[in-house]
């Protein structure tokens, strides 16, 4: 029964990183039901080792999926260079109240390019190199991503909690990038 209730939350998690990377509920449920097909039977030996490569078919086939609209987004992301985004200031922390719903709303909030950055480098541990492949970027491409998504994120978590963001100031994005 453990088996089962592990399958099931495997399968809860694959979907949510689907959707999460496409932002489409039906393209994600069919990328999970693709991935699981290839999962085989959930008690077997080789169970966990078939779950992490569940999580890379979806992530690759969540990709595919939405290859033009992230390809698009890439080109908006790269016209962020030069700007940056008001934060809230540095006594502001995340509410611990804060659900699972509200970092999915804010995360999809976020333009294709920077959330599937973000998600891959930070949520999952992709490294820039590896991700720049799975985005066809490059990988200064996708740790300006990550900034972006990054600011974002906590701009609009921020916003949830009633911080009043204020108009993009100006800065340059590779001097940050040195430091991520």
């Amino acid at each position: 029964m453990q088996t089962l209730d592990q399958s099931h939350k495997g399968a809860a998690d694959l979907y949510r990183l689907a959707y999460l990377l496409t932002g489409q509920r039906e393209v994600s449920v069919d990328v999970t039901l693709e991935a699981i097909d290839l999962g085989g039977d959930p008690a077997s030996f080789f169970s966990s080792w078939m779950l992490a490569w569940s999580r890379r078919v979806v992530i690759a086939k969540a990709l595919a999926a939405i290859h033009d609209e992230l390809a698009a987004s890439a080109r908006r992301t790269a016209s962020k260079r030069s700007e940056r985004t008001a934060l809230p200031p540095p006594t502001w922390a995340l509410d611990r109240h804060t659900t699972a719903v509200q970092l999915e709303r804010a995360l999809l909030a976020i333009d294709v390019f920077p959330r599937c950055a973000l998600l891959l480098t930070v949520f999952e541990g992709v490294s820039p190199e590896d991700a720049a492949i799975l985005l066809d970027g490059t990988p200064a491409s996708v740790r300006n991503a990550r900034i972006i998504g990054m600011r974002e994120l906590t701009r609009k978590l921020a916003g949830m909690r009633g911080w009043p963001s204020t108009s993009p100031a100006p800065y340059v994005v590779a001097s940050e990038m040195q430091n991520a």
